[in-house]
């Protein structure tokens, strides 16, 4: 485990022959760099000086990824995560534990795992109530990515019900985004959120049971995959991916079933992505479509 800096905090890095990841030493838990083999280009935001004020002080965003638990709200959501880290090392991966949050009680925790065969790691996100009531949560893990690709969020295509009479998705707005936006392209099989800069938030999500959401950014095709559980009650609508855009960086999110989460109990989701490098970028729908087929399908 070596060590380094992001914009003045200090970062470890966990590395093998396919990866690189970084991620902050004393804050978070937070993952803010992520390299391709012989890459330097990050394909995780960057994102340091981008903060909201909340009631309990600024709440930085700093771009990478990070782990929250919906449904959103200013007083549970936007709690800072500035010090307090506890960093584990683990044999070809890390544990990153916060402390306690004020008022939620939650505990936050990201364990991870670079895989020695492939460019692909896994985390596992939990949130552990230490508090003395139940606490009504989902877990969602959210990926800021660099602006400038493309995100493929899949569609279902096919019936669900014997005759194809019933309804077979859903579409999940929020009330600023636009459906006219530059960003979103619908097709059949994917929704396309395009590298268009707009300082108008976007968001969409939806109930995605491929369990998988993709971005192509220059040569890299990066993936993140999850688990779909069709017997629970998800929150936004019964949504379990969804996309955010603004001027400054682009989101991948997955989000995990709501749970009741007595005292001392806790609830884990996971991820797994993958990096795909030294692709030639798509230039049409149909490379793009080759490229997903060969790579995530």
């Amino acid at each position: 485990m070596s060590s380094g800096d992001f914009y003045g905090l200090p970062v470890h890095t966990l590395e093998n022959d396919h990866l690189k990841l970084e991620y902050l030493a004393e804050a978070g838990p937070r993952l803010v760099r992520l390299f391709a083999a012989g890459s330097d280009q990050n394909i995780l935001a960057e994102a340091p000086e981008t903060f909201w004020e909340t009631p309990y002080g600024r709440f930085y965003i700093r771009g990478g990824h990070r782990l929250w638990h919906a449904p959103e709200k200013m007083a549970r959501t936007y709690i800072p995560d500035n010090d307090g880290l506890v960093v584990t090392e683990l044999p070809e991966g890390v544990r990153l534990e916060a402390p306690q949050e004020p008022d939620t009680a939650v505990h936050k925790t990201m364990t991870i795992h670079l895989h020695a065969d492939r460019p692909a790691l896994t985390i596992e996100h939990t949130l552990l109530n230490g508090g003395v009531w139940p606490v009504e949560l989902a877990p969602w893990a959210i990926t800021q990515v660099r602006l400038g690709g493309t995100a493929v969020f899949p569609q279902q295509v096919g019936q669900l019900d014997e005759d194809g009479l019933l309804p077979n998705r859903q579409l999940t707005l929020w009330p600023y985004t636009r459906l006219n936006d530059a960003r979103l392209h619908l097709d059949d099989d994917y929704i396309l959120v395009g590298p268009d800069v707009d300082a108008q938030a976007f968001k969409i999500g939806c109930f995605n049971r491929h369990g998988w959401l993709a971005y192509f950014l220059d040569d890299v095709l990066f993936v993140k995959r999850f688990p779909v559980r069709e017997d629970q009650l998800y929150p936004d609508f019964g949504c379990n991916a969804e996309i955010y855009a603004n001027d400054k960086f682009m989101e991948l999110e997955s989000l995990g079933p709501l749970t009741l989460l007595q005292p001392g109990q806790s609830v884990s989701h996971s991820e797994t992505w993958e990096v795909h490098g030294r692709l030639t970028p798509p230039q049409t729908a149909d490379e793009m479509r080759g490229l997903i087929n060969q790579y995530v399908l």
